[in-house]
């Protein structure tokens, strides 16, 4: 049986390898290695505002990476100072994909940057600066370096039901959600009262998490994502 295809967003930097420099697309390789290790087989989908239908057709479940800023335009809001790297076109290209996939009702893991397009779809905003919040920079102590913390989940949530009401994570943002967006609940909490998950309880799988899981050896949120990536796959690609 064909294993479950996931489509990975990837950035578009500039980069360099041998004797080149030029922009390129591109996802760090532990995104691909967890949905792999989970059952899935894993696509990159670079930033592109056309062809998104004939992208999802091709689809089974689709995973949105993290990455830069989220433009603060996108949800009506000025940038604040701290506020840096945002890329309109791949926001644009990534909600776009987004609502697609949520229309169809095919299974959505979205990660960090992700989980905040998720809340901005959705009519939600963000707090540009969260050591503004809380107070220190707990989420992102190291540019570069992930940050260790826990979280406390809800179990009657759908990510409640695969990760219990504790769970360790690895984090590395100094954004968050701020208003929740329409449909969304919220799933989980870091100790310092900071919101790190949303989930759209109407859909079959739509989480998004602030925290990075595809950095953690547990591959419990990509399995479920496979998981129901492989029942979607059944209903609309009958043998």
């Amino acid at each position: 049986m064909a294993r479950p295809l996931i489509g990975i967003t990837t950035y578009v930097e500039e980069a360099s390898w041998s004797h080149w420099v030029a922009p390129a697309a591109l996802i760090p390789f532990a995104y691909v290695r967890a949905v792999e290790r989970a059952g899935g087989r894993a696509l990159l989908v670079p930033p592109g505002e056309d062809g998104v239908e004939e992208t999802l057709d091709a689809l089974d479940g689709l995973l949105l990476s993290g990455g830069n800023d989220v433009d603060p335009a996108s949800y009506g809001a000025e940038p604040h100072a701290e506020t840096g790297g945002v890329r309109p076109e791949r926001d644009r290209a990534e909600l776009a994909l987004l609502e697609g996939a949520l229309a169809r009702d095919m299974p959505v893991l979205a990660v960090c940057r992700g989980s905040q397009l998720l809340n901005v779809a959705r009519g939600g905003d963000l707090v540009q600066h969260l050591p503004e919040v809380v107070g220190d920079a707990k989420h992102r102590e190291t540019p570069g370096v992930f940050s260790a913390h826990g979280v406390r989940v809800d179990r009657e949530s759908r990510l409640g039901t695969l990760l219990g009401d504790r769970a360790p994570v690895k984090s590395h943002h100094h954004q968050g959600f701020g208003r929740v967006g329409s449909n969304l609940r919220e799933a989980a909490w870091a100790e310092d009262g900071t919101l790190e998950a949303v989930e759209d309880p109407s859909k079959r799988f739509a989480l998004g998490v602030l925290w990075h899981p595809e950095e953690d050896d547990d591959a419990t949120l990509f399995e479920g994502l496979v998981a129901e990536a492989a029942a979607y796959r059944t209903a609309h690609r009958p043998t």
